[in-house]
């Protein structure tokens, strides 16, 4: 073998192994990645970490919704939301396609979510969302 076809051979080699696992000095770590969740709970206690982590994939970024595999309704400017019951209940119990994130979510983020909500996306109702009502529709 020459020395050229030789070396090539090696630094192939240290790829694979660095591919396969192993280390090299030059390698560094990855940075630490955020907790999703612990076991069947959400970790996320604000009402926009919350909406990031769980709805914004089928409701979008803004709060637009969205039609394709499925309708995604819009969040932005819904009347629907007027009263916190409504997306109360949705959030805890699911409806046609949306699951249910009732036994993943405790009262007081269901509450946030729901406030978030309530409160952007072009939506202006400010009355407060409270635990109690959140208790009362989860059972």
């Amino acid at each position: 073998m020459t020395k050229s076809i030789r070396s090539l051979a090696l630094s192939s080699l240290s790829a694979l192994a660095l591919v396969a696992g192993g280390t090299a000095s030059a390698q560094t770590a990855a940075p630490a990645q955020p907790t999703f969740s612990v076991g069947p709970k959400f970790q996320q206690t604000t009402g926009e970490a919350i909406y990031h982590a769980l709805c914004q994939a089928c409701h979008m970024p803004n709060g637009e919704g969205a039609k394709g595999a499925g309708t995604y309704p819009a969040l932005a400017g819904n009347a629907r939301l007027t009263t916190a019951d409504y997306p109360l209940y949705v959030v805890m119990h699911g409806q046609k396609g949306m699951p249910s994130f009732g036994k993943m979510l405790s009262d007081a983020q269901v509450v946030e979510v729901v406030g978030y909500v309530r409160t952007h996306f072009g939506n202006h109702y400010t009355e407060p969302v409270s635990e109690a009502a959140a208790g009362k529709l989860r059972q």
